[in-house]
Parts: structure tokens; sequence; C-alpha cells
């Protein structure tokens, strides 16, 4: 049996939650709700739970104006780029970094939370955020991709 390779598990799932997170961000811009609402909220009769007065400015960025959707979606964007990755990026220092990855996949956990449609990948996203810690922790490095082709399986 092998080793398992952290950064290559990391990737996996970071790429999955990513997608998950562009796809809820779609979703959290049309029905928007803020997540927390229920730890302050009041209960009314017609109407449901109501988000308290202290939670107003998270109200303002996620229901009123979907920024955090948007940033979320950005973020998004973004670590696709980097991990699929766009043609400016491939083979370069920024694609190959553990640190970055995890930055971003942390900012995206952050952002994600705290829309209701996001929760889900939100926590995929930490998920993959700890492999890459793991494999940073392990010393694994991400080779540089060369051009193997022709040289017959011993690449």
């Amino acid at each position: 049996m092998g080793n398992l390779i952290w950064h290559e598990y990391g990737r996996y799932v970071a790429l999955s939650a990513t997608a998950y997170t562009i796809w809820a961000a779609f979703w959290g811009i049309y029905y928007r709700k803020f997540f927390f609402d229920f730890v302050n909220g009041i209960l009314r009769a017609p109407g449901g739970l109501q988000p308290a007065a202290s939670d107003s400015i998270f109200v303002t960025l996620i229901v009123k104006a979907p920024v955090v959707q948007v940033l979320s979606l950005v973020v998004g964007f973004i670590y696709l780029a980097l991990d699929m990755p766009a043609p400016f990026v491939k083979n370069t220092a920024i694609h190959r970094s553990f640190p970055l990855r995890i930055v971003l996949l942390l900012l995206q956990t952050f952002l994600a939370i705290l829309y209701y449609q996001g929760t889900n990948g939100a926590l995929y996203s930490f998920i993959g955020a700890c492999c890459y810690i793991r494999a940073q922790l392990v010393g694994e490095i991400m080779p540089e991709a060369k051009d193997h082709k022709g040289r017959g399986g011993r690449a």
C-alpha cells in the first residue's frame, strides 16, 4: 500500500468545494439569506425568524446587496484559475504554492459560511485547506510539470 499524497487529495477536495461554492454563490445571489440569523433572531408568528438588530451589517452585506456572494464567486474563480490552471499561471511558482492555496481556501471558507447556500462548500473548503496544511507540514512539494510527450512511459 502506498502513502497518501496529501496535496493531491487536497486538490480534489478543494476543486469539488470550489465548484460547490461557485454554484452556491450564484444561488445565494438570487435567494439571499444570512445563515446565522437564528443566533439572535426573533421568532414572529407571521413572517418567521427575523434577524436581530445587532446583525444589521450582515443583513446589509448579504441580503440587501449580495456583496459576500459576489466576493465568494470571485475567490472561487481565482482558485479555479490557480488550480486548473489557467495558461498564464501554468508552470509558475504561484501554481505550485501551497500557502497561497491555503489562504485562498480559508478566505473562501470564511465568505461561504456567512450565507445559507454556501455552508457545505465552506466545510469542504476547510477540509481542503487542512489537507494542504498537512501536505505543507509533511514536506510535500508539487513538482514542476514537464513536457513528457513521446517518452514512452518513462515520464
